[in-house]
């Protein structure tokens, strides 16, 4: 089932059943669009059409952020628990390693996708990543790396440009790629890589990830005001 936030429509699953979608996509013969939605997103895409409109493309759309979910419950529509894009691809991972699945990264800054995949690699013991490029190219580098991925087939390309540049970048080209599931990753490259610690289980557990980051990093007080904004938007919405 979806549910519709703001205009954006969050498919409501659990962490279990989304890990279970995922695989069953690798498997099929099909090619996937996946996307990781939090309150930024949204926001965003109530200031892009072209956005919004790729997001609600998507084949799964998740919540990554307990925003989304808090939303859900104001618009009485409760989804059932965050699925944070991060925690879904360690699932998957696990799921896939020991298989012949193959997993491509692309984006990132110089070297953080490289570093990304060789501690993957440690992590889930025959997780088998066949390539990895950075998120700097000019148009010629992209045919290059677009070529590359098809010559290898990835059953799973992982996209970390940023949002929307990820999501719009998957929506144009998935049709002309060798991959069955290409996921809009952000930021996931780095905290495979190490560059960026995830917040102790607690914090997870009671929805205060951004919290702690904020603690660790009070620059990111510009983009945690965004937060408030976004469940004020909901609840007027919701009056409407």
């Amino acid at each position: 089932m979806k549910v519709d936030i703001l205009g954006v429509k969050i498919d409501d699953y659990t962490m279990d059943e989304a890990v279970k979608k995922v695989s069953q996509y690798i498997n099929s013969d099909k090619k996937y669009k996946i996307y990781t939605p939090n309150p930024e997103f949204v926001i965003a895409a109530n200031e892009d059409e072209e956005f919004k409109d790729v997001l609600n493309k998507g084949d799964l759309v998740i919540p990554d952020g307990i925003g989304i979910v808090m939303a859900s419950k104001i618009m009485k529509k409760s989804i059932k628990e965050r699925v944070a894009g991060y925690d879904l691809l360690q699932k998957v991972f696990n799921e896939i390693k020991d298989t012949d699945k193959t997993v491509y990264l692309f984006g990132a800054a110089k070297g953080v996708a490289a570093n990304a995949a060789s501690k993957m690699q440690q992590l889930h013991k025959g997780l088998n990543i066949i390539g990895y490029h950075d998120g700097y190219f000019d148009e010629d580098e992209e045919k290059l790396i677009m070529e590359t991925i098809n010559s290898l087939k990835p059953d799973l390309l992982l996209v970390g440009l940023g949002a929307p540049k990820q999501e719009k970048w998957i929506n144009e080209n998935i049709n002309n790629l060798n991959v069955k599931v290409a996921i809009g990753v952000g930021g996931s490259f780095d905290g495979m890589a190490g560059n960026v610690k995830r917040a102790p289980m607690i914090y997870q557990k009671l929805g205060l990830e951004w919290f702690y980051r904020l603690i660790k990093q009070p620059t990111r007080i510009k983009r945690m005001i965004k937060l408030p904004m976004f469940l004020i938007k909901v609840i007027v919405h919701r009056k409407k």
